[in-house]
């Protein structure tokens, strides 16, 4: 048999294991075990359980052994900013706190007290927001556990260190927390020294496709795979699936489009752009795999429908996509909602939010959950047009086309109506781009891929995407 790769893939509400191999100049993938993620307050503190995540990784490692897989190697995505410390026996000080924990609140203010805003997005270029790792670092300094601390790891740098015994950083995921130099695409030791946060603790940065060690003996044994390598992959969620866009390399500007709970819209550039124009457009610039940057917008994405949806269930109307999608695509109403507006953000009912912004603002009502979804879906199409046209003078180029991955690129009416709001073809797939994208980058490492354009050429022959024209209608 092949080489295989494993991709442990973790997200907010889950993780996964998965295998995959080169078969015929396609990837083959299979879902080796699937696991449940989930916040744990503790004290004051939303905590993830990390422990319990771990025991679940090596779960799907020695089912993976079981199976009589080849296993040349692992890699590890999760999602981005939360991280671990590091104490100087090498023992992790607490659980990892989740971005979502009130801790944050006011760093921003504390931020700007120190640096301005302009000249800390002209160094790191991401776009400053209070669940970032440098909100978190602010709101411990001082604090026993910081100065305890000798290493800091990202979520997926965390992963690695406790399979491998070392404990390094990976750019992409290091790019999430806003303390990453972008054009150098290392530390920002001006911003960590003029924050006073202890530079020890910021180790080395790895590229994606670097080996970032073996697996423990006890691990090896453990799980029955060996001394298999652990490579970093593009270990941030987004970097791996934005690597498994099925673009063609060298077709000019690349736009995408990472579909989900939330939007990941953005184009992927050689470098970063850092110019006021680009931190007042709320754009940020992301580390990706290959060196590249990935310069985007999170928007709100999918997570309304979520909530309608369920809200629906709860009162025992549940609706099916099957249903629900077509009936909306002949709705008749052009009503248009803010979709960021804070009071779209977790209100108690999300149909009356929806209602009461249409009226308020003079616009046709919802009437029924079809016009209610039609309204949603060409407000995400029409905020997508924003973002773009917020930024369309300064780009070197525009895309001729987008490329929209994630469960989100199977929502067909969206796709669609985000073509006609743009005016190009939307692509959409792959569906499961992190796993593919993490797995390529294995194969890259090991050989089995030569470059990003092999890469991106074995995705293609792997995925068909559908194409979505815009009409005239």
């Amino acid at each position: 048999m092949s080489k295989v790769y494993l991709a442990a893939d973790f997200g907010g509400g889950s993780g996964r294991v998965i295998a995959g191999w080169l078969q015929d100049g396609k990837l083959v993938m299979e879902e080796v075990h699937r696991f449940g993620n989930r916040q744990v307050r503790l004290g004051n503190h939303v905590h993830w359980d990390f422990p319990a995540l771990f025991e679940d990784m090596k779960v799907g490692l020695k089912k993976a052994a079981a199976k009589g897989y080849e296993v040349e190697s692992i890699g590890v995505d999760t999602w981005g900013v939360d991280f671990g410390l590091i104490d100087r026996d090498g023992q992790l000080i607490g659980n990892p706190v989740c971005y979502r924990d009130a801790r944050t609140a006011g760093m921003t203010g504390k931020l700007f007290e120190t640096l301005s805003p302009t000249e800390h997005y002209a160094t790191t270029g991401i776009q400053v927001m209070e669940i970032n790792t440098l909100a978190q670092l602010l709101s411990i300094k001082g604090t026993a556990q910081l100065e305890s601390a000798e290493h800091l790891l990202f979520m997926p740098d965390l992963f690695s260190y406790f399979l491998t015994g070392k404990a390094n950083n990976e750019y992409c995921i290091a790019s999430t927390s806003e303390l990453l130099d972008a054009k150098g695409r290392e530390w920002s030791w001006e911003t960590i020294e003029a924050l006073g946060l202890p530079k020890k603790i910021f180790g080395e940065i790895v590229m994606p496709g670097s080996v970032r060690g073996s697996l423990r003996d006890d691990i090896a044994e453990e799980t029955g795979l060996g001394q298999i390598k652990v490579i970093a992959v593009g270990s941030h969620d987004t970097a791996s699936a934005v690597a498994a866009v099925p673009a063609i390399e060298g077709d000019g500007a690349m736009a995408f489009l990472s579909s989900g709970t939330w939007s990941l819209l953005g184009f992927e550039l050689p470098e970063p752009i850092l110019t006021e124009e680009a931190r007042k457009a709320e754009f940020t610039n992301e580390g990706g795999v290959g060196g590249r940057i990935r310069f985007l917008q999170n928007i709100t994405g999918l997570w309304i429908m979520q909530r309608l949806m369920a809200e629906w269930k709860e009162r025992g109307e549940e609706q099916s996509f099957g249903v629900i999608l077509p009936a909306a695509e002949k709705a008749q109403i052009s009503s248009i909602i803010p979709v960021a507006d804070a009071a779209f953000m977790n209100p108690a009912s999300m149909e009356k939010a929806i209602c009461d912004y249409c009226a308020q603002s003079g616009q046709q009502v919802p009437q029924t959950k079809a016009e209610m979804v039609r309204c949603l879906l060409t407000s995400l199409a029409t905020k997508y047009k924003e973002a773009i046209d917020g930024v369309k003078d300064i780009l070197p180029e525009m895309p001729k086309r987008l490329h929209i991955i994630g469960g989100g690129s199977q929502n067909d009416l969206l796709n669609q109506f985000t073509a006609d709001a743009l005016g190009i073809p939307v692509w959409a797939g792959p569906v499961e781009a992190t796993a593919m994208g993490n797995i390529l980058v294995q194969a890259m490492a090991s050989g089995e891929v030569a470059d990003m354009s092999e890469l991106r050429e074995v995705v293609r022959r792997s995925v068909t995407p559908r194409i979505f024209e815009p009409t005239n209608d």
